[in-house]
């Protein structure tokens, strides 16, 4: 009979170890569901950055392009030897 006693006084803590447990769970879900947002927001703030920086670069290469290429059409001669003295200088270096 001592035995019958025991098991009735386990069988009341396993019942709010379950719900406590169950608790915990809930907890840990709605825990990694703020996370999961929280992280969300964050990434689309450094995709946002990233889409800016990418747009102005983008545009700053544009600029430059077309910049050279005025130069080129306005001074044949000079981009001409420049680009020459310029592949002359590279090959030294790379020859060594």
């Amino acid at each position: 009979m001592a035995n019958e006693g025991e098991s009735q006084q386990q069988n009341p803590n396993e019942g709010q170890t379950s719900a406590e447990a169950m608790s915990g769970a809930t907890e840990a879900r709605t825990a990694a569901d703020h996370l999961k947002s929280a992280a969300g927001a964050v990434a689309d703030e450094y995709r946002g950055r990233a889409e800016e920086a990418w747009n102005d670069a983008r545009y700053r290469v544009r600029g430059f392009q077309e910049d050279s290429e005025q130069y080129v059409r306005e001074n044949p001669t000079k981009a001409v030897f420049t680009a020459l003295g310029i592949g002359f200088v590279l090959g030294l270096i790379f020859r060594r």
